[in-house]
């Protein structure tokens, strides 16, 4: 179903290409040694490079070029052997060169895929325009003083990937979509960290509307969205606002907007530049960057597995759908979780316990799977008891609760609470025939057709032996009976 806005002239279509800029993971920055580490003092993490200082020469720092290119083969796209540095020249007072290092007609990574997954179920492919690497900018501060401006240098220089989309998207969903699945495949890569609201991934979100069948329209950019929910809010709150502009007669300009939350509204901040405003030029300071197969496919060779390969595993490996399969390898720790978890032992139950109970629990305690106070060793314990049946599934979720509180190992719990299943068929002979005997009325309607009355008996028998005994015995030696 194609998703639309209504107008008043009728169903208008979004279209949306994202820019995505992320943060690559290293020690120092792309063109010098300074720290790439996150806060710290302003100006602390700064080098004559970064800082403009005449005369300084940029070092490409080859770590940055490797992460990139694992990116790019993440995003199952072409990898260019050839690439090159240009300078895109504007102002910023946070940018002390007054040009930023760029890779504009020559980007080291080309065409790719990101395959989504929306709630319906529908699979979506959104292609991959380009990954080019570049260098960020400072940060401006002007909450510290009532007349004066900052400027804080730590991340002038930071190396960045810039990940373009296709104008493939449709729907806020789909950007949402989109926008996961892309930081999920930089978290099990280790390029980048995906955390945005430290500013180590951001977009900026390019938004058109158009009548079905029609060519792309006018769009504007929404700069710097710094979380998956503005971005999608973003898109509808721009959308409307063009449709509002086409059918009032107007004609949209293309432009660079700011998106207000509070206000729920964009707003303009300067006309949209094009890559002529920019001055591009090869930098000449860069040679070429020129990388080997040999690299790049060694390189490949050393991915980890991938989430959409690792959910396909998990479905075809331990038998487990294709929802619970997606929920465990959102995040690879939970997939290594889960994996310690079920090896050896029914995979389902596995699963069950893990998106269930302790997803659950880490809700309510407001932990990750990381510090989860349950380890999977732990919890493989405890299910290893279920499956021996020394504890049944009500007295699981008893013990499970009590080693969250606790931390002691679920055999230890149910010895010192005397949780052991009772497995007697004489204790539990006995038990079953005293609910018989104080219940004779309903044994005789039980009998007399209304088999509903069967789930009566097993409650009273298990309520009769404090929940430990056995429930396919239970429900064994009661058919007998009745």
């Amino acid at each position: 179903m194609t998703y639309t806005i209504e107008g008043k002239t009728g169903a208008w279509e979004i279209v949306v290409g994202l820019e995505v800029h992320a943060q690559i993971i290293s020690h120092s920055k792309l063109f010098s040694g300074a720290s790439a580490s996150y806060g710290g003092e302003p100006n602390t993490h700064v080098s004559l490079v970064d800082a403009g200082f005449p005369g300084m020469l940029p070092v490409l720092n080859q770590e940055c070029v490797a992460q990139a290119i694992r990116t790019g083969l993440g995003l199952r796209a072409r990898i260019n052997l050839e690439s090159r540095f240009d300078r895109k020249n504007y102002f910023y007072a946070d940018l002390p060169t007054g040009y930023q290092i760029s890779q504009f007609t020559h980007p080291i990574v080309g065409e790719g895929t990101v395959e989504i997954e929306l709630g319906d179920g529908t699979v979506r492919h959104i292609g991959i325009t380009r990954l080019h690497m570049e260098q960020d900018a400072g940060k401006s501060m002007h909450d510290q003083d009532p007349a004066r401006s900052f400027i804080d240098l730590n991340r002038a220089g930071v190396a960045l990937m810039e990940i373009v989309s296709e104008p493939d998207i449709r729907c806020p969903e789909e950007a949402g979509a989109y926008l996961r699945k892309l930081r999920q495949i930089l978290r099990y890569l280790g390029t980048c960290d995906g955390n945005m609201e430290e500013g180590s991934m951001r977009a900026d979100v390019n938004v058109s509307v158009r009548k079905a069948g029609e060519p792309f329209r006018t769009r504007c950019e929404i700069k710097n969205v710094n979380s998956i929910r503005y971005v999608m809010h973003s898109i509808e709150v721009e959308a409307t606002r063009q449709i509002e502009v086409w059918e009032d007669g107007g004609e949209v300009d293309q432009e660079t907007r700011l998106f207000d939350p509070s206000r729920n509204e964009t707003r303009s901040l300067r006309s949209k530049e094009d890559a002529h405003d920019y001055r591009y030029f090869p930098d000449p300071d860069l040679l070429p960057l020129v990388v080997e197969q040999e690299w790049v496919d060694a390189l490949e060779r050393g991915l980890p597995e991938l989430p959409d390969d690792k959910r396909d595993r998990f479905v075809k490996e331990y038998g487990i759908p294709r929802y619970d399969a997606s929920v465990l390898v959102a995040e690879q720790a939970i997939a290594d979780y889960y994996e310690e978890v079920a090896k050896g032992r029914d995979a389902r139950l596995a699963a069950n316990w893990v998106t269930g109970d302790l997803f659950g629990a880490l809700n309510r305690t407001g932990r990750t799977i990381t510090d989860s106070p349950i380890s999977a060793a732990a919890l493989g314990g405890m299910l290893d008891l279920v499956s021996d049946k020394t504890i049944n599934g009500k007295i699981a979720k008893e013990v499970f609760e009590d080693m969250l509180e606790t931390g002691d190992s679920a055999a230890a719990i149910v010895e010192r609470k005397g949780l052991k299943q009772v497995t007697d068929t004489g204790a539990i002979d006995a038990a079953v025939a005293d609910v018989m005997a104080r219940n004779a009325d309903k044994v005789e309607e039980y009998r007399g057709g209304k088999d509903r009355l069967f789930g009566f008996f097993v409650g009273q028998v298990m309520k009769a032996m404090a929940g430990k005994a056995n429930p396919a015995m239970v429900n064994e030696a009661l058919k007998k009976v009745l």
